[in-house]
């Protein structure tokens, strides 16, 4: 086959979650489990960091990844959905997984696909693992695609876990709760493995430390040991000054990801890199401020408060359940515009009405659709905002929406894309 028609046969012949939501979704790691069997199970010949969370694990993912490419290490980074390139959701040192390997692998497991029936996912997931093995890389960072304990990427046994955050996401498979949400993400804890966890509140913190005991794991709460004392924008970057709890000392931090909410994320990264070094890994105070400050470069990262042209300033931000539209809506208050335009685009299965409640009035919004199944149709989407004060017009496409935005905006005003990781990538 050619890569197209490889690409092809993956989109079309498997279940596939980013377009058809919880129908694709398997519940459990049996399919995983057969696949990586008849690759020789490569998971088990590389060394892993596992991820999880409900927002923030992709940026985690990528700044771990980051500081392990400075050191030096052979880094893989597994992470989904794409924006635009389905290879995107591979790399080792930066690097997306070649067509060539692609094809090759495809071909090799289509008499398993016949046989096993797997969603596109449980694919990739093997696919990670087999090219990771195969380029004998010396780390790879894996972050889960949904949940934890029956997330197709928990058949490893990492160096180390990390759990950023609970919200509200894919309640539907998750649980409507705090505590069944953290239950299902703290899956990923492994006996004995210490398991750094970003965010923690009342329902969620009993979970985590009930779990961890029942694994004699280790459990480290971030943002009880670090926290940012201050932080400042210097041209398009995040200056933090992160202080340890009970001393008075401190280290600054730049970061090229300008999002504020990143000083959370740099709080949790920061103790998994200090585990990471407790079990024997050398990483330098310069490789983590050099990874730190490059993450994009070096990894490949977009959409995390993305701004992609000035005059007007146009941002994109991945942002799509109620706890990141508030992270969004907080980072607003924090930038400067004469006038707000929003295009947003949302997915059927999320919960469209608690996020659509927290946007700003003000702004004129440009309610779009995505083009995959699971999308909101555009109508629906401007009938649900003008019932939270949202007024503006519908378009069909994303690119037509955001041509409308520059067109009526001002150099002085900002236009931000958010709402669906699909929205964004079209753009």
């Amino acid at each position: 086959m050619t890569y197209q028609e490889t690409i092809d046969y993956l989109f079309n012949r498997l279940p596939m979650f980013s377009r058809l939501g919880a129908a694709a979704y398997k519940k459990d790691l049996h399919n995983t489990i057969a696949l990586c069997d008849l690759l020789g199970n490569p998971q088990q010949r590389i060394k892993t960091i596992h991820i999880a969370g409900t927002n923030g694990k992709g940026s985690t993912s990528h700044m771990l990844a980051a500081i392990l490419q400075s050191v030096g290490y052979k880094t893989g980074l597994y992470t989904s959905p794409h924006l635009k390139d389905f290879r995107e959701r591979f790399r080792i040192n930066g690097e997306m997984i070649p067509q060539e390997f692609v094809t090759r692998f495809t071909e090799r497991i289509m008499p398993a696909i016949d046989q096993v029936e797997p969603s596109f996912f449980e694919i990739t997931v093997a696919m990670a693992f087999d090219w990771f093995a195969e380029a004998a890389v010396d780390i790879a960072v894996i972050e889960t695609g949904l949940g934890g304990r029956l997330d197709s990427t928990n058949v490893i046994t990492p160096e180390l876990s990390v759990i950023t955050n609970i919200g509200y996401d894919h309640m539907n498979l998750l649980g409507d709760t705090l505590e069944k949400i953290a239950f299902e993400k703290a899956g990923i804890i492994k006996p004995g493995i210490p398991v750094v966890v970003g965010e923690v509140n009342a329902a969620t913190k009993p979970v985590f430390e009930q779990v961890a005991e029942e694994k004699q794991s280790p459990i480290l709460l971030a943002e009880h040991l670090r926290y940012a004392a201050e932080w400042k924008y210097e041209h398009h970057q995040l200056v933090v000054q992160i202080a340890h709890s009970g001393t008075d000392t401190r280290d600054t931090y730049t970061l090229d990801l300008p999002g504020f909410y990143q000083t959370k994320n740099l709080v949790t990264v920061l103790e998994a890199i200090h585990q990471l070094q407790l079990k024997g890994w050398k990483i330098p105070a310069e490789a983590i401020q050099h990874g730190l400050s490059h993450v994009k470069k070096l990894t490949g990262l977009h959409g995390r408060w993305e701004v992609i042209s000035t005059q007007p300033l146009t941002v994109l931000d991945v942002g799509h359940n109620e706890d990141g539209i508030r992270q969004i809506v907080a980072q607003l208050e924090l930038t400067q515009y004469r006038h707000l335009h929003i295009v947003i685009g949302m997915v059927k299965d999320k919960d469209i009405d608690h996020a659509l409640a927290l946007l700003p009035k003000e702004a004129t919004y440009y309610f779009t659709r995505a083009q995959i199944p699971r999308a909101l149709s555009e109508e629906e989407l401007a009938a649900k905002g003008n019932g939270y004060g949202l007024n503006g017009h519908h378009y069909p496409t994303v690119n037509e929406a955001l041509h409308a935005a520059r067109s009526a905006a001002h150099a002085d005003d900002m236009i931000l894309v958010c709402g669906s990781v699909f929205v964004v990538g079209e753009v």
